[in-house]
């Protein structure tokens, strides 16, 4: 699968792993610990960016929790539509772009948003389009938080394969997050792990 085949199974999918798809699980543990970690080290005006963010479940758990500068990117037109719906509140008040990542990222100027997460969506970057993790620290001023899925083993690293795919259908690169992202000058700071993810919790230098 290239980048552009990628990019494009993103964006016209429906049914499993669709935006309406996440917006009937709603909020989950995942959540839950975002709103945690944003709680003890992002105060409420924290300018917050989702990429990755479908139809918004992550965003509105921080909108309930009183965070309000929220923004979020989704390449899956759809997703703004079920956001509507589901979350009328969330889509009145944050700001969203459609479209790729890669495409929105550079346009962004340094340090844009206090707090930048992602969740179950960087595992899917195709190896050609890697350049984003970059992109992802230079736009983050502060907090940076991974929620992906890193393999099913004890340590729950990343498998002997550099790649996967779920059901036969989509790819799932492996990497280690952690090397990612302090090989790019972040530091972790937390590492929590669920029955699904591993969340991951880096912030930029001083």
């Amino acid at each position: 699968m290239d980048p552009d085949e990628n990019r494009r199974d993103w964006a016209e999918r429906s049914e499993d792993y669709s935006p309406e798809y996440y917006a009937e699980i709603g909020h989950n543990e995942v959540s839950e610990t975002i709103v945690e970690v944003l709680e003890y080290y992002a105060p409420e005006d924290a300018g917050v960016l989702e990429v990755g963010c479908g139809s918004g479940r992550h965003l509105d758990a921080l909108r309930e929790a009183g965070y309000r500068d929220l923004a979020g990117i989704d390449i899956n037109e759809e997703s703004f539509e079920v956001m509507a719906k589901e979350y009328p509140r969330l889509a009145d008040t944050g700001t969203f772009l459609s479209g790729a990542m890669e495409d929105h990222l550079p346009e962004f100027p340094d340090d844009a948003y206090d707090v930048v997460y992602s969740v179950e969506t960087l595992q899917h970057v195709h190896p050609d389009d890697t350049w984003v993790f970059e992109e992802l620290v230079r736009i983050t001023d502060d907090l940076l938080i991974t929620a992906e899925n890193e393999g099913n083993r004890p340590n729950r690293g990343p498998d002997t394969e550099d790649v996967s795919y779920v059901e036969d259908d989509f790819p799932l690169y492996h990497r280690d997050w952690k090397a990612v992202f302090t090989d790019l000058g972040l530091a972790q700071i937390v590492c929590e792990r669920t029955n699904r993810d591993t969340i991951r919790v880096f912030r930029s230098p001083e």
